[in-house]
Protein backbone atom coordinates (compact mmCIF):
# COMPACT_ATOMS: atom_id res chain seq x y z
CA UNK A 1 0.00 0.00 0.00
CA UNK A 2 1.05 3.38 -1.09
CA UNK A 3 1.89 5.97 1.87
CA UNK A 4 -0.75 8.34 2.33
CA UNK A 5 -0.51 12.16 3.42
CA UNK A 6 -2.69 14.69 5.03
CA UNK A 7 -2.01 18.28 4.34
CA UNK A 8 -3.83 20.73 6.67
CA UNK A 9 -4.25 23.86 3.93
CA UNK A 10 -5.61 27.54 5.24
CA UNK A 11 -8.01 28.41 2.01
CA UNK A 12 -7.55 31.98 3.59
CA UNK A 13 -10.91 33.87 4.91
CA UNK A 14 -12.67 33.96 1.75
CA UNK A 15 -10.80 35.63 -1.68
CA UNK A 16 -9.11 32.47 -3.81
CA UNK A 17 -6.17 34.56 -4.91
CA UNK A 18 -5.21 34.81 -1.44
CA UNK A 19 -4.83 30.90 -1.43
CA UNK A 20 -0.73 30.08 -1.55
CA UNK A 21 1.04 28.93 -3.87
CA UNK A 22 1.91 25.94 -1.49
CA UNK A 23 -1.39 25.22 -1.16
CA UNK A 24 -2.79 25.01 -4.54
CA UNK A 25 0.14 22.55 -5.26
CA UNK A 26 -1.53 20.56 -2.76
CA UNK A 27 -4.90 20.66 -4.42
CA UNK A 28 -3.50 19.88 -7.47
CA UNK A 29 -2.21 16.42 -6.63
CA UNK A 30 -4.97 15.78 -4.24
CA UNK A 31 -6.59 12.22 -4.06
CA UNK A 32 -9.31 13.71 -1.36
CA UNK A 33 -10.20 16.89 -0.47
CA UNK A 34 -11.94 17.27 2.91
CA UNK A 35 -13.84 20.84 3.26
CA UNK A 36 -15.43 23.77 5.28
CA UNK A 37 -18.40 25.83 4.75
CA UNK A 38 -16.99 29.48 4.19
CA UNK A 39 -14.66 28.60 0.84
CA UNK A 40 -14.49 29.85 -2.83
CA UNK A 41 -16.35 27.18 -4.49
CA UNK A 42 -13.28 27.91 -6.75
CA UNK A 43 -10.30 26.31 -4.77
CA UNK A 44 -12.37 23.34 -4.60
CA UNK A 45 -12.28 23.05 -8.38
CA UNK A 46 -8.60 23.12 -8.36
CA UNK A 47 -8.54 19.67 -7.59
CA UNK A 48 -8.82 16.49 -9.84
CA UNK A 49 -12.15 15.50 -11.08
CA UNK A 50 -10.88 12.81 -10.06
CA UNK A 51 -10.54 13.22 -6.74
CA UNK A 52 -13.34 12.61 -3.96
CA UNK A 53 -14.86 15.56 -2.58
CA UNK A 54 -15.92 15.61 1.56
CA UNK A 55 -18.18 18.47 3.01
CA UNK A 56 -17.87 18.64 6.75
CA UNK A 57 -18.59 22.31 7.20
CA UNK A 58 -19.80 23.92 10.26
CA UNK A 59 -21.61 26.92 11.63
CA UNK A 60 -23.54 27.95 14.37
CA UNK A 61 -26.34 24.95 15.53
CA UNK A 62 -25.60 22.98 12.12
CA UNK A 63 -22.63 20.79 11.30
CA UNK A 64 -22.05 18.13 8.98
CA UNK A 65 -20.02 16.02 10.77
CA UNK A 66 -18.41 16.37 14.45
CA UNK A 67 -15.16 17.27 14.94
CA UNK A 68 -14.34 13.90 16.02
CA UNK A 69 -15.79 12.37 13.22
CA UNK A 70 -13.26 14.69 10.83
CA UNK A 71 -10.71 13.73 12.97
CA UNK A 72 -11.40 10.12 12.00
CA UNK A 73 -12.04 10.48 8.52
CA UNK A 74 -8.72 12.56 7.50
CA UNK A 75 -6.61 9.65 9.96
CA UNK A 76 -8.97 6.83 7.34
CA UNK A 77 -7.99 8.05 4.19
CA UNK A 78 -4.16 8.83 5.06
CA UNK A 79 -4.09 5.81 6.59
CA UNK A 80 -5.64 4.29 3.34
CA UNK A 81 -2.79 5.91 1.46
CA UNK A 82 -4.35 9.12 -0.07
CA UNK A 83 -2.99 11.89 -0.73
CA UNK A 84 -6.05 14.38 1.50
CA UNK A 85 -6.11 18.28 1.23
CA UNK A 86 -8.01 19.42 4.19
CA UNK A 87 -8.93 22.85 3.46
CA UNK A 88 -10.09 24.73 5.93
CA UNK A 89 -10.78 28.44 6.31
CA UNK A 90 -8.62 30.94 7.36
CA UNK A 91 -5.69 29.85 8.71
CA UNK A 92 -5.59 25.88 10.15
CA UNK A 93 -4.22 27.07 13.31
CA UNK A 94 -6.10 30.12 14.33
CA UNK A 95 -9.19 29.23 15.55
CA UNK A 96 -9.39 26.23 12.86
CA UNK A 97 -9.00 23.30 14.95
CA UNK A 98 -6.21 22.34 13.06
CA UNK A 99 -3.97 21.25 16.05
CA UNK A 100 -6.58 18.79 16.90
CA UNK A 101 -6.59 17.42 14.13
CA UNK A 102 -2.94 17.29 13.92
CA UNK A 103 -2.72 15.51 17.00
CA UNK A 104 -5.28 12.81 15.65
CA UNK A 105 -2.64 12.43 12.82
CA UNK A 106 0.04 12.19 14.43
CA UNK A 107 -1.34 9.76 17.04
CA UNK A 108 -2.25 7.83 14.12
CA UNK A 109 1.26 8.21 12.55
CA UNK A 110 0.05 9.23 9.24
CA UNK A 111 2.39 11.90 7.68
CA UNK A 112 1.01 15.56 7.41
CA UNK A 113 2.00 18.84 6.86
CA UNK A 114 0.65 22.07 8.10
CA UNK A 115 -0.10 25.08 5.23
CA UNK A 116 -0.33 28.32 6.64
CA UNK A 117 -2.88 30.20 5.47
CA UNK A 118 -3.96 33.97 5.75
CA UNK A 119 -6.17 34.83 8.38
CA UNK A 120 -9.70 36.59 8.36
CA UNK A 121 -8.04 38.39 11.52
CA UNK A 122 -5.62 40.37 9.80
CA UNK A 123 -7.05 39.93 5.84
CA UNK A 124 -10.54 41.28 6.46
CA UNK A 125 -8.79 44.13 8.68
CA UNK A 126 -6.75 44.94 5.50
CA UNK A 127 -9.18 44.69 2.75
CA UNK A 128 -11.43 47.23 4.93
CA UNK A 129 -8.71 49.61 5.02
CA UNK A 130 -7.51 49.34 8.34
CA UNK A 131 -4.15 47.89 9.31
CA UNK A 132 -4.16 45.54 13.11
CA UNK A 133 -1.19 47.64 14.06
CA UNK A 134 -0.08 51.16 13.05
CA UNK A 135 3.22 53.60 14.42
CA UNK A 136 1.64 55.70 16.92
CA UNK A 137 -1.65 54.04 17.51
CA UNK A 138 -1.18 50.56 18.07
CA UNK A 139 1.96 48.25 18.54
CA UNK A 140 -0.13 45.14 19.72
CA UNK A 141 -2.65 43.29 18.21
CA UNK A 142 -4.85 40.55 20.41
CA UNK A 143 -7.24 37.86 18.57
CA UNK A 144 -9.80 36.18 20.36
CA UNK A 145 -12.87 34.05 19.34
CA UNK A 146 -16.20 35.63 20.41
CA UNK A 147 -17.87 32.67 20.31
CA UNK A 148 -17.85 32.45 24.20
CA UNK A 149 -20.18 34.39 26.22
CA UNK A 150 -18.44 36.83 28.26
CA UNK A 151 -21.18 36.95 31.18
CA UNK A 152 -21.59 33.61 31.48
CA UNK A 153 -20.52 31.99 34.83
CA UNK A 154 -16.99 30.98 33.14
CA UNK A 155 -14.96 32.08 30.51
CA UNK A 156 -11.12 30.96 29.74
CA UNK A 157 -10.96 34.72 28.45
CA UNK A 158 -9.69 37.44 30.37
CA UNK A 159 -11.69 39.91 29.22
CA UNK A 160 -10.55 42.35 32.02
CA UNK A 161 -6.82 42.45 30.97
CA UNK A 162 -8.23 42.46 27.18
CA UNK A 163 -10.18 45.69 28.40
CA UNK A 164 -6.69 47.18 29.20
CA UNK A 165 -4.17 45.99 26.45
CA UNK A 166 -4.23 49.50 24.63
CA UNK A 167 -3.16 47.56 21.28
CA UNK A 168 -5.80 46.28 19.02
CA UNK A 169 -8.74 43.73 19.58
CA UNK A 170 -9.66 41.41 17.09
CA UNK A 171 -13.13 39.37 17.71
CA UNK A 172 -13.73 36.09 15.52
CA UNK A 173 -16.92 34.36 15.74
CA UNK A 174 -18.10 37.30 17.85
CA UNK A 175 -21.83 38.57 16.11
CA UNK A 176 -24.17 36.68 18.50
CA UNK A 177 -22.09 37.51 21.58
CA UNK A 178 -21.04 41.09 20.68
CA UNK A 179 -23.56 42.78 22.87
CA UNK A 180 -22.36 41.21 25.68
CA UNK A 181 -18.83 41.74 25.22
CA UNK A 182 -18.52 45.26 24.72
CA UNK A 183 -20.82 45.18 27.97
CA UNK A 184 -17.96 43.37 29.12
CA UNK A 185 -15.15 45.37 28.24
CA UNK A 186 -16.64 49.05 28.89
CA UNK A 187 -17.49 47.64 32.53
CA UNK A 188 -13.90 46.56 32.35
CA UNK A 189 -12.41 50.14 32.02
CA UNK A 190 -12.46 50.39 27.90
CA UNK A 191 -13.97 53.75 26.60
CA UNK A 192 -17.06 53.65 25.21
CA UNK A 193 -16.00 56.20 22.59
CA UNK A 194 -13.52 53.72 21.79
CA UNK A 195 -13.78 53.00 17.52
CA UNK A 196 -14.84 49.63 16.23
CA UNK A 197 -15.43 48.63 12.38
CA UNK A 198 -17.27 45.30 11.73
CA UNK A 199 -16.29 43.44 8.60
CA UNK A 200 -18.96 41.39 7.24
CA UNK A 201 -17.68 38.55 5.05
CA UNK A 202 -14.28 40.05 4.42
CA UNK A 203 -12.25 39.97 1.32
CA UNK A 204 -15.67 38.41 -0.50
CA UNK A 205 -17.10 40.59 -2.97
CA UNK A 206 -19.86 40.45 -0.79
CA UNK A 207 -17.56 42.09 1.63
CA UNK A 208 -19.43 45.27 4.07
CA UNK A 209 -18.24 47.10 6.78
CA UNK A 210 -19.95 48.99 9.82
CA UNK A 211 -17.68 51.83 11.75
CA UNK A 212 -19.33 52.98 15.16
CA UNK A 213 -18.10 53.02 18.82
CA UNK A 214 -17.80 50.65 21.76
CA UNK A 215 -21.23 52.22 23.20
CA UNK A 216 -23.04 52.31 19.78
CA UNK A 217 -21.88 49.79 16.98
CA UNK A 218 -24.26 46.71 17.95
CA UNK A 219 -27.35 48.97 16.84
CA UNK A 220 -25.36 50.47 14.38
CA UNK A 221 -24.70 46.79 13.34
CA UNK A 222 -28.44 45.98 13.82
CA UNK A 223 -29.46 48.57 11.69
CA UNK A 224 -27.22 47.72 8.58
CA UNK A 225 -28.25 44.17 8.58
CA UNK A 226 -24.75 42.74 10.09
CA UNK A 227 -24.64 39.10 10.41
CA UNK A 228 -22.56 36.54 10.59
CA UNK A 229 -19.67 36.10 9.18
CA UNK A 230 -18.34 39.30 10.98
CA UNK A 231 -15.22 40.15 12.83
CA UNK A 232 -14.69 43.22 15.28
CA UNK A 233 -11.67 45.51 15.01
CA UNK A 234 -11.94 47.10 18.11
CA UNK A 235 -9.42 49.96 19.21
CA UNK A 236 -8.01 53.23 17.17
CA UNK A 237 -6.85 51.84 14.11
CA UNK A 238 -10.19 51.43 13.05
CA UNK A 239 -10.45 55.35 12.31
CA UNK A 240 -8.08 54.28 9.40
CA UNK A 241 -10.55 52.98 7.37
CA UNK A 242 -12.18 56.42 6.28
CA UNK A 243 -8.39 57.36 5.18
CA UNK A 244 -7.80 54.01 3.32
CA UNK A 245 -10.49 52.21 2.76
CA UNK A 246 -9.55 50.88 -0.89
CA UNK A 247 -11.38 47.35 -1.50
CA UNK A 248 -15.53 48.43 -0.77
CA UNK A 249 -14.31 51.66 -3.16
CA UNK A 250 -14.19 49.53 -6.44
CA UNK A 251 -16.92 50.47 -9.01
CA UNK A 252 -18.66 47.23 -9.82
CA UNK A 253 -18.37 46.19 -6.01
CA UNK A 254 -21.41 43.65 -4.63
CA UNK A 255 -22.71 43.39 -8.43
CA UNK A 256 -24.05 39.59 -9.23
CA UNK A 257 -22.62 39.00 -12.65
CA UNK A 258 -23.77 35.82 -14.98
CA UNK A 259 -20.97 35.02 -17.03
CA UNK A 260 -22.80 32.86 -19.63
CA UNK A 261 -19.34 32.52 -21.74
CA UNK A 262 -18.25 29.20 -22.11
CA UNK A 263 -15.80 27.79 -19.30
CA UNK A 264 -12.76 27.49 -21.94
CA UNK A 265 -12.78 31.57 -22.54
CA UNK A 266 -14.88 32.59 -19.53
CA UNK A 267 -11.39 33.19 -17.49
CA UNK A 268 -10.53 36.57 -18.23
CA UNK A 269 -14.00 38.00 -18.06
CA UNK A 270 -14.43 36.46 -14.42
CA UNK A 271 -10.64 38.00 -13.56
CA UNK A 272 -11.68 41.65 -15.13
CA UNK A 273 -15.03 41.41 -13.22
CA UNK A 274 -13.25 40.29 -9.85
CA UNK A 275 -10.80 42.85 -10.20
CA UNK A 276 -13.49 45.45 -10.55
CA UNK A 277 -15.34 44.39 -7.49
CA UNK A 278 -18.13 41.95 -8.80
CA UNK A 279 -19.01 38.40 -7.89
CA UNK A 280 -19.15 36.47 -11.09
CA UNK A 281 -21.23 33.76 -11.67
CA UNK A 282 -20.56 31.30 -13.85
CA UNK A 283 -22.89 29.47 -16.24
CA UNK A 284 -21.27 28.75 -19.12
CA UNK A 285 -24.63 28.71 -21.42
CA UNK A 286 -22.65 26.69 -24.29
CA UNK A 287 -19.40 24.45 -24.35
CA UNK A 288 -17.07 24.52 -26.97
CA UNK A 289 -16.16 21.02 -28.03
CA UNK A 290 -14.06 19.23 -30.83
CA UNK A 291 -16.41 17.48 -33.89
CA UNK A 292 -17.63 14.10 -34.23
CA UNK A 293 -15.85 13.99 -37.75
CA UNK A 294 -12.57 15.89 -38.73
CA UNK A 295 -12.70 15.00 -42.13
CA UNK A 296 -14.20 18.11 -44.23
CA UNK A 297 -12.09 20.17 -42.34
CA UNK A 298 -9.21 17.74 -42.66
CA UNK A 299 -9.81 18.17 -46.67
CA UNK A 300 -10.34 21.88 -46.31
CA UNK A 301 -6.81 22.33 -45.13
CA UNK A 302 -5.24 19.69 -47.78
CA UNK A 303 -6.98 21.04 -50.33
CA UNK A 304 -5.91 24.59 -50.15
CA UNK A 305 -2.31 24.62 -48.91
CA UNK A 306 -0.95 25.50 -52.26
CA UNK A 307 -3.64 27.73 -53.89
CA UNK A 308 -2.05 31.38 -54.78
CA UNK A 309 -3.53 34.57 -53.07
CA UNK A 310 -5.97 32.63 -50.93
CA UNK A 311 -6.97 34.22 -47.70
CA UNK A 312 -7.54 32.21 -44.34
CA UNK A 313 -9.31 34.29 -42.06
CA UNK A 314 -9.99 33.23 -38.26
CA UNK A 315 -13.37 34.43 -36.62
CA UNK A 316 -12.70 33.41 -33.02
CA UNK A 317 -9.86 32.31 -30.86
CA UNK A 318 -11.55 28.68 -30.66
CA UNK A 319 -11.29 28.33 -34.40
CA UNK A 320 -7.35 29.68 -34.02
CA UNK A 321 -6.70 26.61 -31.59
CA UNK A 322 -8.89 23.82 -33.68
CA UNK A 323 -7.48 24.57 -36.97
CA UNK A 324 -3.89 24.61 -35.36
CA UNK A 325 -4.54 21.58 -33.38
CA UNK A 326 -6.14 19.75 -37.03
CA UNK A 327 -2.62 20.67 -39.02
CA UNK A 328 -0.49 19.72 -35.60
CA UNK A 329 -1.83 15.89 -36.26
CA UNK A 330 -2.00 16.14 -40.43
CA UNK A 331 1.49 16.49 -39.77
CA UNK A 332 1.59 19.72 -40.69
CA UNK A 333 2.49 23.53 -39.22
CA UNK A 334 2.60 27.10 -39.65
CA UNK A 335 3.95 26.47 -42.94
CA UNK A 336 0.84 25.78 -44.18
CA UNK A 337 -0.08 29.46 -44.12
CA UNK A 338 3.01 30.51 -46.88
CA UNK A 339 1.56 32.71 -49.33
CA UNK A 340 -1.85 33.22 -47.41
CA UNK A 341 -3.02 36.43 -46.59
CA UNK A 342 -4.60 35.89 -42.78
CA UNK A 343 -7.57 37.79 -41.18
CA UNK A 344 -8.60 37.81 -37.76
CA UNK A 345 -11.74 39.11 -36.60
CA UNK A 346 -11.43 40.74 -33.09
CA UNK A 347 -8.60 41.94 -30.76
CA UNK A 348 -8.05 38.54 -28.89
CA UNK A 349 -8.01 36.39 -32.40
CA UNK A 350 -5.19 38.20 -33.50
CA UNK A 351 -3.09 37.97 -30.34
CA UNK A 352 -4.24 34.44 -30.69
CA UNK A 353 -2.59 33.94 -33.88
CA UNK A 354 0.82 35.97 -32.66
CA UNK A 355 1.01 33.69 -29.98
CA UNK A 356 1.85 30.92 -32.56
CA UNK A 357 4.47 33.33 -34.60
CA UNK A 358 1.80 34.52 -37.29
CA UNK A 359 1.09 38.07 -37.86
CA UNK A 360 -2.22 38.69 -38.93
CA UNK A 361 -2.31 40.83 -42.24
CA UNK A 362 -5.81 42.16 -41.75
CA UNK A 363 -7.55 43.23 -38.24
CA UNK A 364 -10.85 44.91 -39.00
CA UNK A 365 -11.66 48.23 -36.66
CA UNK A 366 -15.07 46.59 -35.54
CA UNK A 367 -15.78 42.52 -34.94
CA UNK A 368 -19.15 42.79 -37.15
CA UNK A 369 -19.57 41.09 -40.07
CA UNK A 370 -21.63 43.47 -41.95
CA UNK A 371 -18.52 46.28 -41.03
CA UNK A 372 -15.84 43.91 -41.71
CA UNK A 373 -17.75 43.33 -45.15
CA UNK A 374 -17.69 46.89 -45.26
CA UNK A 375 -13.60 47.24 -45.19
CA UNK A 376 -12.99 44.50 -47.20
CA UNK A 377 -15.30 45.47 -50.21
CA UNK A 378 -12.33 47.94 -52.12
CA UNK A 379 -10.94 45.28 -53.01
CA UNK A 380 -10.68 42.72 -56.12
CA UNK A 381 -12.35 39.22 -55.07
CA UNK A 382 -13.28 37.94 -58.35
CA UNK A 383 -12.47 34.61 -57.46
CA UNK A 384 -10.16 34.94 -55.06
CA UNK A 385 -10.60 31.91 -52.67
CA UNK A 386 -11.39 32.53 -48.82
CA UNK A 387 -11.11 29.58 -46.47
CA UNK A 388 -13.47 30.40 -43.44
CA UNK A 389 -12.97 28.14 -40.15
CA UNK A 390 -15.08 28.36 -37.58
CA UNK A 391 -18.72 26.95 -35.01
CA UNK A 392 -20.42 24.54 -36.96
CA UNK A 393 -23.68 26.48 -36.31
CA UNK A 394 -21.86 29.51 -37.08
CA UNK A 395 -23.89 32.90 -38.60
CA UNK A 396 -22.95 33.19 -42.25
CA UNK A 397 -23.15 36.76 -42.40
CA UNK A 398 -18.95 36.77 -43.27
CA UNK A 399 -19.41 34.49 -45.49
CA UNK A 400 -22.10 35.37 -47.62
CA UNK A 401 -20.53 38.92 -47.73
CA UNK A 402 -17.50 37.69 -49.06
CA UNK A 403 -19.54 35.75 -51.58
CA UNK A 404 -21.46 38.52 -53.18
CA UNK A 405 -18.17 40.49 -53.62
CA UNK A 406 -17.02 37.60 -56.07
CA UNK A 407 -15.21 35.32 -53.14
CA UNK A 408 -14.85 31.36 -54.03
CA UNK A 409 -16.23 31.14 -49.83
CA UNK A 410 -15.33 27.43 -48.43
CA UNK A 411 -16.70 27.87 -45.02
CA UNK A 412 -15.24 24.76 -42.24
CA UNK A 413 -16.52 23.78 -39.44
CA UNK A 414 -13.32 23.83 -36.91
CA UNK A 415 -15.66 23.05 -33.72
CA UNK A 416 -18.67 22.53 -31.99
CA UNK A 417 -21.13 24.76 -29.50
CA UNK A 418 -22.83 21.89 -26.93
CA UNK A 419 -25.10 22.91 -24.05
CA UNK A 420 -23.59 21.79 -20.70
CA UNK A 421 -25.34 18.95 -18.47
CA UNK A 422 -27.43 20.44 -15.63
CA UNK A 423 -27.12 24.30 -17.02
CA UNK A 424 -30.97 24.41 -16.59
CA UNK A 425 -30.65 23.44 -12.58
CA UNK A 426 -27.90 26.05 -12.23
CA UNK A 427 -29.22 29.19 -13.98
CA UNK A 428 -32.33 28.49 -11.85
CA UNK A 429 -30.61 28.20 -8.42
CA UNK A 430 -28.19 31.35 -9.41
CA UNK A 431 -31.04 33.77 -10.35
CA UNK A 432 -32.97 32.47 -7.18
CA UNK A 433 -29.97 33.98 -5.10
CA UNK A 434 -29.94 37.20 -6.86
CA UNK A 435 -28.14 38.53 -10.39
CA UNK A 436 -27.77 41.80 -10.82
CA UNK A 437 -26.09 41.37 -14.32
CA UNK A 438 -26.26 39.07 -17.51
CA UNK A 439 -23.35 39.41 -19.91
CA UNK A 440 -23.69 37.75 -23.27
CA UNK A 441 -20.55 37.42 -25.62
CA UNK A 442 -22.06 35.76 -28.84
CA UNK A 443 -25.51 35.30 -30.40
CA UNK A 444 -25.28 31.99 -29.13
CA UNK A 445 -24.96 32.70 -25.66
CA UNK A 446 -28.06 34.31 -25.66
CA UNK A 447 -30.13 31.98 -27.65
CA UNK A 448 -28.73 29.36 -25.27
CA UNK A 449 -30.20 31.18 -21.90
CA UNK A 450 -33.06 32.03 -23.33
CA UNK A 451 -33.84 28.25 -24.37
CA UNK A 452 -32.70 27.10 -21.05
CA UNK A 453 -34.47 29.17 -19.20
CA UNK A 454 -37.53 28.39 -21.36
CA UNK A 455 -41.02 29.46 -19.45
CA UNK A 456 -38.51 31.46 -16.80
CA UNK A 457 -37.23 33.80 -18.97
CA UNK A 458 -38.71 36.73 -16.92
CA UNK A 459 -36.31 36.30 -14.58
CA UNK A 460 -34.00 38.17 -16.93
CA UNK A 461 -36.27 41.00 -16.72
CA UNK A 462 -35.17 42.81 -13.41
CA UNK A 463 -31.16 42.36 -14.40
CA UNK A 464 -29.10 44.96 -16.44
CA UNK A 465 -28.22 43.13 -19.98
CA UNK A 466 -24.71 43.87 -21.05
CA UNK A 467 -23.71 42.06 -24.71
CA UNK A 468 -20.36 42.49 -26.09
CA UNK A 469 -21.21 43.88 -29.51
CA UNK A 470 -24.25 44.69 -31.79
CA UNK A 471 -24.75 41.51 -33.48
CA UNK A 472 -25.28 39.93 -30.06
CA UNK A 473 -27.08 43.27 -28.86
CA UNK A 474 -29.49 42.30 -31.94
CA UNK A 475 -30.11 38.41 -30.97
CA UNK A 476 -30.90 39.36 -27.74
CA UNK A 477 -33.18 42.62 -28.81
CA UNK A 478 -34.83 39.79 -31.07
CA UNK A 479 -35.36 37.58 -28.45
CA UNK A 480 -37.53 40.39 -26.47
CA UNK A 481 -34.35 41.25 -24.25
CA UNK A 482 -34.27 44.78 -23.24
CA UNK A 483 -29.97 45.45 -23.77
CA UNK A 484 -28.89 48.00 -21.16
CA UNK A 485 -25.24 47.77 -22.32
CA UNK A 486 -23.29 47.36 -25.44
CA UNK A 487 -19.48 46.88 -25.30
CA UNK A 488 -17.43 49.64 -27.67
CA UNK A 489 -14.70 47.49 -28.17
CA UNK A 490 -15.76 44.10 -28.77
CA UNK A 491 -14.23 41.72 -26.54
CA UNK A 492 -14.11 41.23 -22.46
CA UNK A 493 -11.90 44.19 -21.59
CA UNK A 494 -14.72 46.33 -23.78
CA UNK A 495 -17.72 44.83 -21.84
CA UNK A 496 -15.72 45.14 -18.33
CA UNK A 497 -15.61 48.68 -19.59
CA UNK A 498 -18.73 49.43 -20.63
CA UNK A 499 -20.38 48.12 -16.84
CA UNK A 500 -18.19 50.06 -15.02
CA UNK A 501 -19.24 53.28 -17.21
CA UNK A 502 -23.16 52.08 -17.13
CA UNK A 503 -22.82 52.52 -13.14
CA UNK A 504 -21.02 54.72 -12.61
CA UNK A 505 -23.58 56.74 -15.06
CA UNK A 506 -26.67 55.64 -12.81
CA UNK A 507 -24.53 56.32 -9.58
CA UNK A 508 -24.04 60.00 -11.22
CA UNK A 509 -27.65 60.46 -12.16
CA UNK A 510 -28.70 59.20 -8.46
CA UNK A 511 -26.57 61.74 -6.72
CA UNK A 512 -27.80 64.58 -9.06
CA UNK A 513 -31.88 63.74 -8.56
CA UNK A 514 -30.60 63.65 -4.78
Amino acid sequence: MKSGKVYLVGAGPGDPGLLTVKGARALVEADVVVYDRLLDPSLIELAPSSAERVFVGKERGRQALTQAEINDLVVAQGLAGKMVVRLKGGDPFVFGRGGEEAQALASAGVAFEVVPGVTSAVAAAAYAGIPVTHRGMSTSVTIVTGSEDPTKGETSTDWTALAKTGGTLVVLMGWATLPGIVTTLQANGMASDTPVALVQWGTWSRQRAVMGTLSDIVERGKTAGIGAPVIAIIGKVATLREEIGWFDRRPLLGKRVLVTRSRTQASRLIELLTELGAEPIELPSIEIGPLDDYSELGRALADTADVPGRWVIFSSVNSVEYVWDRLRLMGMDARYFSGATIGAIGPATAQSLRQRGIEPDFVPKRSVSEEVIAELSGRDWTGRLVVLPGSAIGRDALATGLSGLGADVRRVPAYRNVRPEGVAERARAAFAEGIDVVTFTSSSTVRNLVDILGDDRSLLDGCVIACIGPITAGTANELGLSVDVVAAEHNVEGLAEALVGYFAANADAAAAED
